[in-house]
């Protein structure tokens, strides 16, 4: 598994922001869209391309174009939605699938309770995206969940980590082509399992309490 901490300027101070709880849902969802885009270059640097010629008004020359099967961008439900629109802003030849996700609050463990994915996803790369990478298992299990279909090259990325979910995917994924992209580290997890000092709830934050 490869590991990138983003480090920029920008993204450290629109996280700040994001963290302020102050920061009310309009500015949170337009935020979480510019910080997506942001880290979906790091994320999206080995996208896989073709050669393509072209002519130009002076010349002919060979660029590049993604190549197919195009991506896929799998949000994990509902909070990964908000990132959905970051992404396929940069890649917006991509097509989209959906994992949903829950948590048990007394287990920690994730549960399946929806997905809409391409039965094979042989030879597809895939983008995982969700706002939080805290004990792992939600992300974790998802990254599985994509390898079970046959994906081979597997890219999440997350606004925030912690060194706890960090392990947890790597000792998951062992050495298969998963590569995590955050936005930040942050110091660990709380004993409700909440990054500290985290931004709290992101699905809450993004669309409110349901």
């Amino acid at each position: 598994m490869r590991l990138h901490v983003a480090d920029h300027p920008l993204i450290t101070h629109k996280l700040t922001v994001l963290r302020d709880k102050r920061t009310p849902s309009p500015v949170f969802r337009q935020l979480t869209h510019e910080l997506v885009t942001l880290l979906a270059y790091e994320a999206t640097r080995d996208v896989r391309v073709t050669p393509r010629e072209i002519e130009t008004p002076v010349t002919t020359t060979v660029g590049v174009e993604i190549s197919s099967p195009r991506p896929l961008v799998v949000p994990i439900l509902r909070a990964g939605l908000g990132m959905l629109e970051g992404m396929t802003t940069l890649i917006p030849t991509a097509e989209v699938g959906f994992l949903g996700m829950v948590r048990d609050d007394e287990t920690l463990q994730p549960t399946t309770y929806a997905e809409r994915l391409p039965d094979d996803l042989s030879g597809r790369q895939c983008f995982v995206v969700d706002p939080m990478l805290a004990t792992g298992g939600s992300l974790g299990a998802a990254i599985e969940f994509l390898f079970a279909r046959g994906a081979d090259d597997v890219t999440a990325v997350c606004l925030l980590g912690t060194p706890e979910g960090v392990k947890m995917i790597e000792d998951m994924v062992g050495d298969r082509n998963v590569h995590l992209v955050l936005g930040a580290l942050d110091e660990g997890l709380n004993d409700r399992a909440y990054i500290v000092p985290g931004l709290g709830d992101a699905g809450d934050r993004l669309y409110g309490t349901v």
